[in-house]
Formats: C-alpha cells, sequence, structure tokens
C-alpha cells in the first residue's frame, strides 16, 4: 500500500517538474516548484512509515515550513522586486 503511494507520488512529483520546466509564466513556475516540495514532504512521510522511522516525519515538518517560506520569499521578490517591499519615496 505504502510502495504504491511511493510511486504514485514520484509520477505526480514528474508532472510537477515538467511544469516547472515547460510553465508560460514565472507563477506557474512557482506554483509548480511549491507543488513538488508539497509533494517531497508526503514522500518523506511516506517512505518513514515504509522504513518504520517515524522520526522522519519531524524532518518532513522542517521542510514544509522551508518551503512555505521559500514560497512566501520567491512570490514578494517576484511582486515587489525586493525582499523588502518597500517603495522608495521620491518626494
Amino acid at each position: 500500500m505504502f510502495a504504491m503511494a511511493t510511486a504514485a507520488l514520484l509520477v505526480c512529483m514528474g508532472l510537477c517538474l515538467v511544469r516547472a520546466v515547460c510553465g508560460p509564466t514565472v507563477f506557474d513556475r512557482v506554483l509548480a516548484v511549491n507543488s513538488f516540495g508539497t509533494k517531497t514532504v508526503l514522500l518523506i512521510a511516506v517512505l518513514g512509515f515504509l522504513t518504520g522511522r517515524p522520526d522522519f516525519l519531524d524532518l518532513a515538518l522542517v521542510y514544509a515550513l522551508m518551503n512555505f517560506i521559500g514560497t512566501i520569499a520567491v512570490m514578494k521578490f517576484t511582486r515587489f522586486g525586493d525582499l523588502a517591499g518597500m517603495e522608495e519615496e521620491g518626494g
């Protein structure tokens, strides 16, 4: 059962990589990379259950937080051109 879930996740991750490479806009690419990161979290969790090591769930949670913060940072950089997001006031 978990082996089939792992195989399905790997197929979905491959499709996300295809979208990340072929995406027509930068937003499609960011969304594909975010989806790839989410599927990586699921893959780590499933592999933890497959190998009988529940401490992989901690790694999956840390990776999920890094994926979320990274996606927000990339989207903010894409939108504003910098991470500070402060407009220069030219008086």
